[in-house]
């Protein structure tokens, strides 16, 4: 144990254990916390640290604080690391990224904040404490990673942190909190990384001044962060590259109690058990309602929880990714919702009837489905000689028609649609006589179900042109010309002509 269990900062706090697992099927891990952790932190940090039968939260941090403290101590650097490193984490305000914990040195290190944990009960925000434990960040990393010249600082669930102020995610206001907090949190590693420069670093990078809003919701924020940013630009380089970033590490923001990540809105106003979500209720406290006062709201027609869209999201997206080099994907708009299908099931047992014919010669099959009552259902459409595109074509064309009527569609409509019209085969038909003649097969089959379920024997007869017409026959050959031509043409009468000898 050691120092993990004599370090003050876990003094007072009342640990709990809990049976955590990485995921289900992962055997058991007994996990030692602050109750207050709760268990999706105890979960968290047997993904964190995978393998372990049992984890103490001080022990754990006492393997990746211990070789800080030590390099710290032969650098000549801060003598408090250790202890201000436990106290970041036992106040549950901060986390280094998953290889800090395991002492590897790969990837990019980073840390995440939360940045809640910096609000009072009042929602006063602790700024120099965040200024601070910045910094600390910066250092700690450095320590852990020597040779890391990107760094990923960022924070974790702004849904809650803006809902604990009464701000809606959606606003512009949201976003100019957003993006000072991150030019805040900017300006302070930047800061940190470019003392470190002067302790030996080379060759360095340039800092250069973030944008940041003319306005902020909290007030004393912005003054800071322009302070901060003036302070690191009189500095002139630093000895990272890239210092904010958002850790792709689901775990270690469920380790610091994170219901959203990063900059991620609720999707719902209610948790896993059907209750209101803590964001919830802390939004209802900002604005001074209780659930009963919510509830008489919403009876009455108000919009008390405001579920932020797609485009909200993004926006935030948009409005941090000017300043912060590694950012998530960006939200990509919902796919529109499928509209609800009225289908009418045909019956499991159903009658109609089969036609054989042969149009211009050509066979088929006419089979139709009915519902209770006689109604047209479905169609089906057989050819035999022809060949397997074509059939297929107008086996498909049989499923489209019987699923527009299922759907609701009159046959009226199809019948108007598809009567009439020309392509072959076409001809005289056989085997049907309420219709002698199609222009096509479409024509016959259409024609066929016109007449046995409207009882139209008046449509118009077919009229088929001859094999080498088109259209209407000869008036459609004719040249579009003022006058014909000659006929027969000269080169056409040297054909007749023979040699005589």
């Amino acid at each position: 144990m050691g120092q993990s269990r004599t370090d003050k900062s876990w003094h007072g706090i009342k640990l709990t254990s809990f049976d955590a697992a990485a995921d289900p099927d992962a055997p058991p891990v007994l996990v030692t916390l602050p109750a207050a952790w709760g268990q999706k932190a105890a979960d968290a940090l047997a993904a964190i640290l995978p393998g372990k039968r049992m984890l103490h939260i001080a022990e754990a941090a006492e393997t990746w604080i211990s070789p800080i403290a030590a390099r710290a101590a032969a650098a000549g650097l801060d003598e408090d690391i250790a202890a201000n490193l436990h106290r970041l984490l036992a106040a549950h305000r901060a986390s280094p990224s998953g290889n800090v914990w395991r002492n590897r040195a790969a990837g990019q290190p980073g840390f995440v904040f939360n940045l809640s944990a910096y609000l009072d009960e009042a929602g006063g925000f602790d700024i120099a404490a965040l200024a601070r434990d910045v910094r600390l960040a910066v250092t700690a990393l450095t320590l852990a990673a020597p040779a890391a010249q990107r760094l990923r600082l960022g924070f974790t669930d702004l849904n809650l942190f803006l809902a604990r102020l009464g701000i809606a995610y959606d606003s512009q206001e949201a976003r100019d909190l957003a993006v000072t907090l991150t030019g805040f949190i900017g300006g302070q590693a930047d800061i940190a990384s470019a003392r470190l420069l002067a302790g030996g670093a080379a060759p360095g990078h340039r800092i250069t001044a973030a944008q940041l809003p003319e306005s902020c919701p909290l007030p004393a924020l912005l003054p800071a962060a322009l302070s901060a940013r003036e302070e690191a630009a009189s500095l002139g380089l630093r000895r990272h590259e890239t210092l904010l970033g958002f850790l792709d590490e689901p775990e270690i923001e469920a380790l610091l109690g994170a219901a959203q990540v990063n900059f991620a809105p609720a999707l719902t106003a209610l948790d896993e058990d059907g209750k209101l979500a803590h964001w919830a209720m802390q939004s209802l406290a900002a604005r001074g309602l209780t659930t009963e006062g919510a509830l008489a709201r919403m009876i009455g027609g108000e919009e008390i929880f405001s579920i932020p869209r797609t485009a909200a999201y993004a926006a935030m997206h948009d409005a941090l990714a000017a300043l912060v080099p590694v950012m998530p994907a960006r939200p990509a708009a919902p796919a529109a919702p499928r509209r609800a299908s009225a289908r009418e099931t045909m019956p499991a047992r159903r009658s109609g009837y089969t036609q054989k014919v042969a149009v211009g010669g050509h066979k088929l099959f006419l089979s139709t489905g009915e519902y209770k009552g006689g109604r047209l259902g479905e169609i089906f459409i057989a050819l035999h000689k022809e060949g397997s595109a074509f059939r297929g074509l107008m086996d498909a064309f049989a499923i489209s028609v019987s699923i527009g009527l299922q759907h609701g569609v009159n046959l009226e409509d199809y019948v108007e649609a598809f009567t009439f019209t020309r392509f072959g085969p076409s001809g005289v038909v056989e085997g049907d006589p309420a219709v002698p003649a199609a222009t096509s097969m479409l024509d016959y089959v259409f024609r066929n179900l016109a007449v046995n379920y409207l009882g139209q024997t008046n449509l118009a007869p077919a009229t088929i042109d001859e094999p080498d017409e088109l259209g209407d026959g000869a008036a459609e050959r004719a040249p579009l010309l003022p006058l014909d031509l000659p006929a027969p043409a000269p080169r056409e009468r040297r054909r007749n002509l023979k040699l005589v000898s």
